[in-house]
């Protein structure tokens, strides 16, 4: 395949920026969630943390984030969710606690990395203080957040559907973000699950 001019410029200019579209992600590692405004797509990186990618599809595939809620968005930064033990809004969901929760499986080691940053549309991983706490929770950014860069594990990037993540309920700044009748994943999905 040849290119020409300027499509030879803009995909050597993707490939050089770290862009995940350019890599075009495998169905394996595209992750679908649902949410009432549409679905958004998310290119997985397991050649940047493959043991947090592997941990989210297998929380997917368990169907551990369905009805989970987005507790905590701050509008012109991120919008955070995956607490699957206290934000399943279905089954268990206890705002007071939305956030402090992870699942049944072990913490993660951070898996940081200099070849990505924190700009509009990447996912990330949630923890708590200790860089070595992430478990299920996960934000996806509405801006660049350079402060976060090689602070917290980036697990991928939304390929498709930012038009429905900005539209996700944003929470009180006084509160930190905290979302009183917060929205949620209806489905998350593994395309290659179908």
């Amino acid at each position: 395949m040849k290119f020409t001019g300027l499509a030879a410029f803009v995909v050597l200019a993707g490939l050089a920026a770290g862009s995940v579209s350019a890599l075009a992600a495998d169905a394996e590692n595209t992750m679908v969630i649902t949410l009432k405004d549409g679905d958004v797509t998310v290119a997985l990186r397991p050649d940047l943390a493959p043991k947090h990618v592997a941990q989210i599809k297998k929380l997917v595939r368990e169907h551990a984030y369905d009805n989970v809620a987005f507790h905590r968005v701050i509008d012109g930064f991120m919008a955070q969710t995956g607490d699957v033990k206290f934000g399943n809004m279905k089954k268990g969901f206890d705002p007071n606690r939305a956030g402090t929760g992870g699942s049944d499986l072990p913490d993660l080691p951070a898996e940081f990395t200099t070849k990505a940053h924190f700009v509009r549309g990447v996912v990330g991983m949630a923890r708590a203080q200790d860089p070595n706490s992430a478990n299920s929770q996960f934000f996806i950014m509405f801006a660049p957040a350079p402060p976060l860069d090689g602070q917290y594990t980036i697990v991928g990037e939304v390929e498709s559907g930012m038009d429905a993540v900005d539209k996700i309920k944003k929470g009180d700044d006084a509160q930190n973000g905290a979302v009183a009748d917060p929205d949620r994943m209806i489905k998350v999905r593994i395309a290659a699950d179908k």
